[in-house]
């Protein structure tokens, strides 16, 4: 079977962003025309426009930043194809938390999955071959889910309820990870109240309904930078945008 070598060179129109050039990082997808750019490139260009930086289609009138999204399958091919920008980003963010003088995220102190991967399989002249052999499938999922995420960067927050047709929640104050989405919390908020279904609620900060998409480090770096925490959330019954 044949086989055909590509050049990196050949692939860099579509795993760089279009906005600053570079390999995409933390790739953010437009939803309505699927183009993708780095997330910090796309929420500094969409403070002052509503359009696509390509196709320059409209994304939303009032708020394009609604109707963007992580795109994790796109990230995971970058950081796959293009060797070392996985561990040189990483490296990136703790110098950048150092500086700042702040405890650096359980995500990005650690190695990273490829990193972990090429290490050593050795030790003292054996290897853990016939230790893995011996595990159990499901033993293995049990190690790998038992985390739940705790290692992660972590965001407190508050959620109130601003509107007389939906009750309190009884428990307002919440700790989770920061990879968590807006789409999370409504499923957490829907059954804590009991409702048929979370597409039933908005979730909203500074007055702002947030798309269901943006993870709870995305709100708090765009939308309470410089506000001590907790990040403050509301939620209300849906309300329908023209």
């Amino acid at each position: 079977m044949l086989t055909r070598k590509i050049k990196l060179w050949d692939i860099n129109a579509h795993i760089t962003c279009r906005l600053c050039s570079g390999y995409l990082i933390d790739a953010t997808t437009v939803t309505e025309c699927l183009h993708t750019f780095c997330r910090s490139c796309l929420v500094k260009y969409l403070e002052e426009n509503n359009t696509c930086p390509t196709c320059r289609i409209v994304i939303h009138q009032s708020h394009p930043l609604q109707y963007i999204g992580h795109d994790r399958t796109m990230q995971d091919i970058v950081y796959k194809l293009v060797p070392g920008l996985q561990e040189a980003e990483m490296r990136k963010q703790r110098e950048f938390y150092h500086k700042l003088g702040l405890e650096v995220p359980g995500d990005i102190k650690g190695e990273t999955g490829p990193a972990r991967q090429h290490s050593d399989p050795h030790r003292n002249g054996e290897t853990k071959a016939d230790e893995s052999c011996n595990k159990e499938p499901a033993e293995e999922k049990q190690e790998d889910d038992s985390d739940y995420h705790r290692s992660d960067e972590q965001v407190s927050i508050c959620l109130e309820c601003n509107s007389s047709k939906l009750r309190g929640l009884k428990r307002k104050w919440i700790r989770c990870s920061a990879q968590a989405t807006v789409l999370h919390l409504k499923k957490f908020i829907a059954k804590k109240l009991n409702l048929s279904s979370f597409n039933e609620l908005d979730i909203l900060c500074n007055e702002e309904i947030l798309g269901k998409d943006h993870t709870l480090k995305f709100v708090v770096v765009t939308r309470w930078r410089f506000k001590k925490a907790p990040l403050l959330l509301h939620y209300r019954p849906k309300m329908d945008l023209l």
